[in-house]
């Protein structure tokens, strides 16, 4: 399972482990069974501190339990958790075996002081960069209280479970046998939904904060650059984003930031918080911005939370990035994430064999398209011009594949379902003006962007006709001392390194407007 380089890694990481601990497999004559066996094998081989036994009598086959002290801790893998899950397997490992975790001394204490029995199961798949950082929460979650535990499910392994469970969409949460919550969450989240009182509780720490010098509202390329930028002038920083790393957290491959040949979203996310954390910078998670109050020249702007919270500021750098667009057609809403999904790599598991379809001819939609007809039984790509987008080598390896179709000029009018799931789709021939139906189990929308600005419709800050903030050559805004980048403004090619050169020059002219002021 594991090559000489990746075994060799892996017994340095084991090497901080201090507390002995089991892993207790449930196994049968299967094939996966086996891989399972040979992969914890080689786990408990590499440290004088890992047992293995295979007396486990879990209801899901294959999976192993996580025991210290002869008691379980409460994690459990269901399935064998490489690609994507084989960090949240070292993690666990890690923590179980006492190598304490990176969170900070208030969330560790908020989880051991949470007073309810809380079973959480998710389902994730192995190709979704989504999925680890709710698995490592939970696990986590589980090994600091003993009245919590996590099963981490492979739902590409379990498809009986995930068909009955109606899971479409990964990664999937459950609590105590109840939907709780799908997609990316960070356990900063998990907390807030949990833990009654919390978000208040944070609201009014923020509350009291003195005013900021600059202020950037959103944590993404953009917001992580402008605050190292404005955090080198020795001036007071700060960053309040709804999610630290933003939209890069959803995204896959990532091959033209220069100088980094291949990387992550999730990974670049990561290191863009490290940064950010080297300097005196308060960062301030879980905040969505809701209303703009500018204030008098030379004055404090003022931005008020969703949470109830408000933080003021000298200047403001605006980057709250953008999101996927929707269709906005009938049952799209009705069946998210019921077979309307906007993450291929994520989500594309869950359709094994089945017939889905891609809405879009972009680069985006020609490259879920590829990338999922090597998992579903057939894909139907429809683009509303009457020519697909996407450069022409994504085009030439989309025509090659035999179980792609392409129809150009259509419109899609509905998603259709039975109540519960998608059943198929509709859509309009442009030329014609005819409506044909589609038979389908999946719709993965890739249409493009829309900018984060429905919270500024009220406010002063020039807005495009396509919604984003119109910016001058120093990423000033129509309001003195307010400052946009990224994504979010009317500065062309949305690229993660053209957001970062955005979100360090808005920072540079903040910084020039505070000396000047």
């Amino acid at each position: 399972m594991l090559d000489d380089s990746l075994k060799q890694q892996l017994k340095a990481y084991l090497g901080k482990v201090t507390q002995p601990f089991e892993l207790v497999a449930t196994l049968d004559d299967g094939d996966k069974s086996k891989e399972l066996h040979a992969l914890l094998e080689q786990i408990a081989g590499l440290s004088d501190k890992i047992t293995l036994s295979t007396e486990g009598s879990d209801r899901r086959v294959p999976s192993f339990a996580l025991h210290r002290d002869g008691e379980p801790t409460g994690v459990v893998f269901a399935g064998i958790p490489m690609g994507h899950e084989f960090t949240s397997l070292v993690l666990a490992l890690l923590q179980v075996g006492g190598h304490p975790p990176k969170a900070s001394d208030e969330v560790i204490e908020q989880i051991r002081s949470l007073d309810a029995d809380l079973h959480f199961e998710t389902y994730f798949s192995l190709s979704c960069q989504n999925c680890p950082d709710v698995v490592q929460a939970l696990n986590l979650m589980a090994i600091l209280n003993p009245r919590i535990s996590h099963d981490a499910i492979d739902g590409a392994l379990f498809q009986d479970e995930v068909e009955a469970r109606e899971v479409m969409s990964v990664p999937s949460v459950f609590l105590n046998g109840e939907t709780f919550d799908q997609g990316r969450m960070s356990l900063e989240q998990i907390l807030a939904k949990v833990d009654t009182g919390a978000a208040e509780r944070e609201a009014a720490k923020l509350n009291e904060k003195p005013a900021f010098d600059t202020l950037m509202i959103g944590g993404g390329p953009a917001g992580a650059a402008a605050a190292v930028y404005a955090a080198r002038k020795g001036i007071r920083t700060g960053v309040a984003a709804e999610r630290f790393g933003g939209q890069v957290l959803d995204t896959l491959s990532i091959e033209n930031l220069i100088s980094v040949p291949h990387t992550e979203g999730p990974k670049l996310a990561a290191a863009l918080e490290e940064h950010v954390k080297e300097y005196d910078v308060d960062i301030m998670n879980l905040q969505r911005a809701v209303e703009l109050v500018p204030g008098e020249p030379g004055g404090e702007h003022e931005v008020r939370f969703a949470s109830g919270a408000s933080l003021r500021s000298k200047t403001l750098v605006l980057a709250t990035g953008a999101r996927w667009r929707e269709m906005n057609v009938p049952g799209e809403a009705e069946y998210r994430n019921k077979g309307v999904a906007y993450c291929p790599h994520c989500d594309g598991p869950l359709f094994k064999g089945k017939r889905v379809a891609v809405i879009g001819g972009g680069n985006s939609g020609v490259e879920a398209a590829i990338d999922l007809a090597g998992i579903v039984g057939e894909v139907t790509l429809i683009e509303f011009m009457d020519e697909l987008r996407a450069d022409e080598v994504l085009q030439k390896k989309l025509a090659s594949l035999p179980n792609v179709e392409v129809i150009k000029g259509a419109r899609t009018t509905e998603v259709n379902g039975d109540g519960n799931r998608v059943t198929g789709l509709t859509y309009e021939e442009r030329a014609s003006g005819e409506l044909r139906e589609l038979a389908l189990e999946g719709v993965f929308v890739q249409i493009g962007l829309v900018p984060n600005t429905e919270w500024l419709k009220d406010s002063p800050i020039e807005l495009s006709e396509r919604g984003e903030i119109v910016v001058d050559e120093r990423g000033m805004t129509s309001v003195p001392g307010i400052f946009a980048a990224g994504d979010v403004t009317t500065v062309p090619y949305k690229q993660i390194v053209i957001a970062m050169g955005e979100g360090s020059k808005a920072a540079l002219g903040a910084f020039d407007h505070l000396i000047r002021s």
